[in-house]
């Protein structure tokens, strides 16, 4: 269809001749002759930072995830020999590796890529300036709705970094108490004493007390006689912690020897003697129960007795008397006797007058 015949279908369309049309196209083959230059530069330098930002964040990703895989693995060798026992939880340092790289990936991820992103709105030609300022409004802004995620997020980071606690730890947080189960960014998990699992926010957490680093402390308390030898009581109980510190498997356990502290009460009728002893963590509990039980079998053996026990009871004690508890017989019981007679009224007489 010709020029002319589109023209005349379209009435509303005014008729443009030739020279204007052939000026137009000469107009934009000129812009484009002008400018073609700048759009290539523009082209490549955004290719550029693209291409660069993404082989920087890549090579940054597996570093870290070499180092990662490089401290489980470290972990994985000393994890078979007794330090590792003592000493190394791989499934604690293997979550707490992996949630610190997953933190350095994603930082790194969101610092790259944002620099890239701001580099290539600078390369069009756009002012930054209020882009920047309303993305500070916005992220105050969504900072002061979402502060309780934030400050949760924030306090998982520090926690996880500092090693404050990892799987396996028995801890009090205060809110909630137990063995870590799971250690995230944002919640803690716990399971209690009865097998709950508790849900702790990270952000929640204003102190926290972990029984499971560094050593414990087992300490008895036994309750004895007053009248007992102190030094016969203290033999007895030096030998229950040599024996427990020789036996299997308390001996692994115990981190020091039994140490009599000394007397912790002393009341009319009993004294209380204190017994501690540095245990392994998390261990104590089992060793104070043996620990009471080995030394309530050695006083038996000893003689000593505790306090709550049955009364002693005498060996040589001679035969109680049935009679002791009569009352001696009494002079007025036989009436023959003068007590008796003289007790007895006179008989009436005769009638005297006659």
């Amino acid at each position: 269809m010709s020029l002319s015949a589109l023209l005349a279908a379209d009435p509303s369309t005014e008729p443009v001749s030739l020279d204007e049309a052939a000026k137009q196209a000469g107009d934009a083959a000129g812009y484009v002759e002008e400018n073609w230059s700048t759009w290539l530069n523009t082209s490549l330098r955004i290719a550029l930072i693209l291409v660069i930002a993404l082989v920087v964040r890549m090579v940054l990703r597996r570093s870290l995830t070499k180092l990662i895989e490089r401290m489980n693995r470290s972990a994985q060798v000393v994890e078979g020999t007794a330090l590792g026992g003592l000493l190394v939880n791989a499934e604690r340092r293997r979550q707490r590796s992996e949630a610190i790289g997953s933190v350095l990936r994603s930082v790194s991820s969101f610092v790259i890529l944002g620099t890239a992103g701001l580099m290539i709105l600078g390369a069009f030609k756009i002012d930054l300036a209020p882009l920047l300022a309303s993305a500070g409004v916005a992220g105050v802004a969504i900072g002061f709705g979402a502060r309780n995620l934030v400050t949760d997020f924030l306090s998982g980071v520090f926690m996880i970094m500092e090693d404050q606690y990892g799987v396996g730890d028995s801890v009090d947080a205060g809110v909630a108490s137990g063995e870590v189960i799971e250690v995230g960014l944002r919640v803690t998990k716990l399971r209690g004493d009865n097998g709950e699992i508790w849900y702790v926010r990270n952000g929640e957490i204003k102190r926290i007390g972990n029984l499971s680093q560094g050593w414990a402390t087992s300490t008895v308390d036994v309750m004895v006689r007053s009248s007992e030898d102190l030094d016969k009581v203290r033999a007895v109980i030096a030998e229950v912690g040599e024996d427990l510190a020789k036996a299997e498997p308390w001996n692994e356990m115990l981190w020091g020897p039994v140490e009599v502290l000394g007397l912790n009460e002393v009341l009319l009728d009993s004294m209380t003697v204190r017994i501690a002893v540095k245990t392994m963590p998390g261990k104590a509990l089992g060793v104070e129960r043996e620990l009471r039980w080995r030394i309530k079998q050695a006083f038996d053996k000893a003689g000593i007795r505790i306090v709550g026990g049955l009364p002693p009871v005498a060996v040589d004690a001679p035969a109680a008397d049935p009679t002791a508890g009569m009352s001696a017989p009494s002079a007025f019981a036989s009436a023959t006797s003068p007590q008796s007679v003289a007790a007895t009224p006179l008989a009436p007489q005769g009638n005297l007058a006659k």
